[in-house]
């Protein structure tokens, strides 16, 4: 008997999802017809795919060997199945998207209502994640990443770019002081990332030239931490436009150190594996998303 889809896709779900229960729930399926799936697939394979204990499952050597063919195999037939879509020019199927937590929150969670009302059968999956991923090992069809591209096996889509700046709550500055030059910073409390430390250079001139490495009295891993720190009056943060734009325009966040500012920015891009013609879901959220970032000002400044 030959392997059928139904049963990579059982065992690409139980990895995915960590149990049968799991992958039961996400298939809509019991969880006895996902475990008989299993076995009728190792039984043709004849090999052993999982190890199963009373804790989890894990996978064995060969289990790992043959999951990447599975993989392939299932993304090939769902680009088939946009092929067909894309006949009837219908955009459809699942798009997953991934973004650092900040641009998730900022940028795209206010776009999903409109998208959906113009693309209905395009089934969107939002991930957030604050550090680069596989986009292949976390079966990512669209991945925004803000800052320099070093992956070079992507292709990319710029989106705009983002300038930084250093701010801080009225708060704050009311309870410590404004700075009024570099120097004073070291009676600041300062807010930075815990990786990378590119993230911790300010955009500062300063005695001996241009770029401030800062020594973070308090570090986060996601952007969008250090806002919210930034908010509640924890000290001097340095973040981009996209994600303070209505903070700055509400006074609930003020820039400091303007003169001394660097002129610098983020550049945005969406990036992709696909080598050949676009699936039509990542075309048509890509236009989506470059013709309502036009009108936004931190992507043209």
């Amino acid at each position: 008997m030959k392997t059928t889809l139904d049963e990579l896709q059982a065992f690409t779900q139980v990895v995915d999802g960590g149990s049968i229960t799991a992958a039961a729930e996400q298939l809509g399926q019991t969880a006895s017809g996902i475990s008989r799936a299993l076995g009728r697939l190792e039984e043709k394979l004849e090999v052993t795919l999982l190890r199963r204990t009373t804790r989890r499952l894990e996978l064995t050597e060969e289990g790992a060997a043959f999951l990447a063919q599975a993989r392939r195999i299932l993304a090939a037939v769902e680009e088939a199945e946009e092929q067909m879509a894309l006949r009837r020019q219908v955009p459809a199927g699942r798009l997953r998207v991934n973004a650092a937590s900040p641009f998730m929150l900022h940028v795209l969670v206010p776009l999903v209502a409109g998208f959906r009302q113009r693309y209905p059968q395009i089934e969107l999956e939002l991930n957030s994640n604050d550090q680069i991923i596989d986009l292949l090992e976390q079966r990512t069809d669209l991945a925004i990443r803000i800052g320099p591209l070093r992956d070079s096996s992507l292709h990319a889509r710029p989106l705009g770019c983002s300038r930084i700046r250093v701010l801080a709550s009225p708060a704050y500055l009311a309870s410590r002081g404004t700075p009024r030059s570099v120097a004073e910073l070291e009676d600041h409390h300062l807010l930075g990332f815990t990786q990378p430390e590119s993230l911790n250079v300010w955009p500062l001139r300063h005695a001996v030239g241009e770029g401030l490495s800062i020594s973070p009295d308090l570090r986060a891993s996601s952007g969008e931490t250090l806002r919210q720190l930034a908010l509640s009056g924890a000290g001097l943060v340095c973040l981009s436009d996209f994600m303070t734009e209505q903070d700055r325009q509400s006074g609930t966040l003020v820039e400091v150190l303007a003169e001394q500012r660097v002129d610098s920015h983020q550049p945005i891009n969406a990036v992709y594996y696909r080598n050949t013609a676009l699936a039509a879901r990542i075309t048509c959220f890509l236009d989506y998303l470059g013709e309502h970032l036009a009108g936004r000002a931190w992507a043209r400044n």
